[in-house]
């Protein structure tokens, strides 16, 4: 499941790939619907890997530190939450053998764990901030 903060974050970038120009955090926490506090805190850590850029000062604010369509929503999924895969011998930016598992080549569940962490990883991999702005949402279930 996606955490909370990564919520907030993908909602902020996609509000600041929607902004003709920077924009200040109390804004962005008004568009993004999130708190102002732990949305700084967010913003911080993407300003500190390079997927924002801030200005300080009275008429500070945030932008996208590239363009919207250089930045998927995988690599900001993978800044905050960190790795996609549901198990971490499946993981390719983090693998390592679980805890419970005594042959990797034997596991009955890694194949399945696999194609899911790829399939995900391609829709989110090939879904931009741009896709997000320019998007008609989702079919609604329930």
């Amino acid at each position: 499941m996606l955490s909370q903060k990564a919520r907030y974050a993908l909602r902020a970038m996609v509000e600041l790939a929607r902004a003709e120009e920077q924009v200040t955090a109390g804004e962005l926490a008004l568009r993004a619907d999130a708190p102002r506090k732990f949305l700084e805190a967010i913003l911080l850590g993407l300003a500190r890997h390079k997927l924002v850029t801030s200005r300080r000062g009275k008429f500070g604010g945030y932008l996208l530190a590239r363009p919207a369509e250089q930045i998927s929503f995988a690599e900001i999924i993978r800044l905050v939450d960190g790795p996609l895969a549901l198990a971490p011998c499946v993981s390719r930016t983090a693998f390592r053998r679980c805890e419970d598992c005594s042959d990797l080549a034997t596991c009955a569940l890694r194949e399945a764990l696999l194609r899911a962490r790829d399939a995900t990883a391609a829709v989110l991999e090939g879904y931009s901030l741009a896709d997000a702005v320019t998007g008609q949402g989702a079919e609604l279930i329930g």
